[in-house]
């Protein structure tokens, strides 16, 4: 069994750049030592992050072979069940991350945390309790500012007319659930957000079910062509001149004036005068939780032995691969990094977003669908869906006792019901 394994993973290191949508490589001229990372990114994206990877030299000549995939959860689930995991594998879910901890798949990088604060501190990487022991299993390479109105330059905030496109392939209703999420958190603050998010909430609690109305409310009366559009286009918008994504503000009919999404959608707009502002001044709630944000982020986790995995994650965390990456990705495509002293986008959308995130924003809170088990996240898209064909009183009770139903049966006893609470909403900085 165990020459089996060895097996698989030497020819998953030696043959994967073949596979992937972009890289090359010939089967025969890898090492059998290369350490094999997967991730998120694919086309310019993953190739940034690939010539970056390449070009962390440490004098050892050590290999690293990159796949990029949009379908990562199908993907490491195959390489675990085939007992050939990668090295390290790049994710944007807490809730994935947890279960992983839980079954024994991670190695805890509390070595790697430490060497510099800057790099795993709450809600990137909170610390979990595991076996009697406080561990940190993961850290941040990338992260992204939510809780941002996307809108043309000179349009009137008063009376937005709301872009929805809730297509996103097998992940269709997250657009929806970042909507939610958000209200939740201006309406009542990161304290209600983060027991939510981690499952010490119920979703019939008033307070939740208030955040689904309200979305409705702010959405107004649509057509039933109108909701289908919606239902059918994706969060990109529909695709312009040479295949690219042109983003809702120029794919819906009639014309949208105002996006709710996360600072990533910006490439779509490089070539486009657009305005981007806090989510809080288009959403109900007190003025105390304005400086309170959602944020997302790509977390780095090591499923091998092989100390150099995590080497490789303290390097790939550092501030030599940010310089690298941020040289290597076009100006709409530079990453945001959590710290303040880290380099960030120079573009004027991408420096107000960077200024936002680490100089004015008082409280962070993790994407909460991203905390949530991947069972009850995936019931949320879900959910979100029918939810916005048919937003009736009577068929949101139905949805949130689901999902409550969900969230008891992911989560039997509180104790293990996801990250503490303290661990998703905190301070930039840590």
């Amino acid at each position: 069994m165990s020459r089996t394994r060895a097996g698989l993973r030497a020819l998953l290191a030696a043959c994967l750049l073949v596979v992937t949508a972009f890289g090359a490589g010939a089967c025969g001229g890898e090492r059998p030592t290369t350490l094999v990372v997967l991730g998120p990114w694919t086309g310019a994206e993953g190739e940034a992050f690939e010539a970056m990877l390449h070009r962390l030299d440490d004098g050892t000549g050590q290999r690293y072979a990159y796949q990029g995939t949009r379908s990562l959860r199908e993907t490491l689930v195959a390489q675990l069940e085939a007992d050939a995991p990668p090295d390290v594998a790049i994710l944007n879910s807490i809730g994935e991350l947890t279960e992983y901890a839980r079954a024994n798949r991670l190695k805890a990088l509390d070595d790697v945390a430490a060497a510099a604060a800057a790099r795993a501190y709450p809600p990137w990487a909170p610390a979990h309790d595991l076996d009697g022991a406080r561990h940190t299993y993961w850290v941040p390479l990338k992260v992204d500012l939510k809780s941002l109105v996307w809108s043309d330059e000179g349009r009137s905030a008063a009376s937005p007319d709301w872009c929805v496109g809730l297509a996103s392939q097998a992940t269709s209703g997250w657009p929806g659930t970042d909507w939610i999420e958000d209200i939740l958190l201006h309406r009542s603050g990161p304290g209600v957000y983060a027991r939510w998010a981690t499952g010490r909430l119920s979703w019939r609690d008033p307070r939740v079910r208030a955040a689904w109305t309200t979305w409705a409310a702010l959405l107004g009366k649509r057509s039933p062509a109108s909701i289908d559009q919606s239902l059918t286009t994706s969060y990109e918008g529909k695709t312009g001149p040479g295949g690219t994504a042109r983003g809702l503000l120029g794919s819906l009919s009639p014309r949208c004036t105002h996006e709710h999404q996360s600072a990533f959608i910006r490439y779509v707009y490089a070539d486009r005068e657009v305005r981007v502002d806090p989510s809080a001044g288009f959403l109900p709630g007190p003025a105390a939780n304005d400086g309170a944000y959602e944020v997302a982020g790509d977390m780095a986790a090591v499923f091998s032995d092989d100390r150099r995995a995590r080497e490789l994650v303290e390097r790939l965390s550092g501030s030599t691969a940010r310089s690298l990456w941020r040289a290597e990705a076009a100006p709409e495509l530079r990453p945001l990094f959590p710290a303040a002293t880290d380099p960030q986008p120079t573009d004027p959308t991408g420096g107000r977003i960077a200024k936002i995130l680490t100089e004015q924003a008082r409280t962070l809170c993790f994407d909460a669908s991203d905390v949530m088990p991947p069972g009850l996240r995936d019931a949320f898209h879900r959910a979100v869906l029918q939810y916005f064909k048919d937003p009736a009183g009577a068929r949101l009770d139905t949805l949130l006792e689901e999902l409550d139903t969900v969230r008891e049966q992911a989560a039997p006893d509180a104790g293990r019901a996801g990250p503490p609470e303290s661990g998703v909403c905190a301070p930039p900085g840590g």
